[in-house]
């Protein structure tokens, strides 16, 4: 099973990676310029307790995430690296896929690599300027009650197909707010990398850290984009050729992926 999401949508602009990397070449969490960028909140509950309360009187408040804007990777230094090189490798790092030029044709790493059992639950795009929600979409419950076993795709749940509007590629900020779950495990230095290319070209990566999560946690959280103008021309290609716009998020616990996800994206729709 995949998603597929129809309203209006977002992309970033081609040079804002290249122009990112040049105004920080010591580090990916600089900003400056044009380049656009990011920023978050996170919060976070227990649900150890009946009805997904606290789990004790002194719940975790609600506390700021770290956010590190995207760079251009090869120019900071990090190696070029392969799909190929990567797929046969038994531990894949941040620097790893931040040496990627092109999408992803497979994922890195299979679903059983999820040992913390991260599970996205719910997301929601909305403009920050008139802070109308553009679309938001929810996870269906398990309705197999049976509990008998069918073939399941193991990649269920790993992609999502967007239908967008050419106005998204307009919008100047947008908030993107996740709901994620994990399991009877604590997380330490939970961390995503997201790399949006057009055809082979990279448009923009974004590296976000969400910090610690406790276990058995519902966590919400909201990155806040704040894109560049795109040329005419990138736009009009973007709108002319739907779903060769593609995205892979990567997911890093401790520095080691265990997360991989895919989307694509096609501004051709229609409101």
């Amino acid at each position: 099973m995949s998603y597929s999401c129809t309203s209006i949508g977002n992309s970033q602009d081609p040079s804002s990676a290249k122009k990112s990397a040049a105004s920080n070449p010591a580090s990916c969490g600089g900003g400056g310029g044009d380049t656009g960028g990011a920023s978050s909140n996170i919060s976070t509950t227990s649900s150890n307790a009946p009805g997904g309360g606290p789990a004790s009187p002194n719940p975790k408040p609600t506390a700021a995430m770290k956010v590190k804007k995207g760079c251009n990777s090869t120019d900071v230094g990090v190696p070029v690296t392969t799909e190929e090189e990567l797929l046969a490798n038994t531990i894949i790092t941040p620097e790893d896929v931040l040496g990627l030029q092109k999408i992803t044709e497979n994922y890195l790493c299979g679903p059983d690599e999820n040992v913390y059992s991260i599970d996205f639950t719910r997301f929601k795009i909305r403009d920050m300027e008139t802070a109308t929600v553009l679309f938001e979409i929810t996870k269906p419950p398990n309705t197999d009650k049976d509990g008998g076993k069918k073939d399941i795709d193991p990649n269920a749940g790993r992609f999502v197909r967007y239908q967008f509007t050419p106005a998204f590629l307009r919008l100047r900020q947008v908030g993107a707010t996740v709901e994620f779950t994990v399991g009877d495990k604590p997380i330490e230095n939970f961390r995503m990398i997201e790399r949006h290319y057009f055809r082979e070209k990279l448009l923009k990566s974004f590296d976000f850290e969400f910090g610690f999560c406790m276990p058995s946690s519902k966590n919400t959280c909201e990155h806040i984009y704040e894109f560049p103008p795109l040329s005419e021309e990138i736009m009009r290609e973007m709108i002319l050729h739907p779903y060769e716009t593609q995205s892979d998020s990567f997911y890093f616990v401790d520095n080691k992926l265990v997360m991989h996800n895919k989307a694509d994206y096609s501004y051709s729709g229609t409101p």
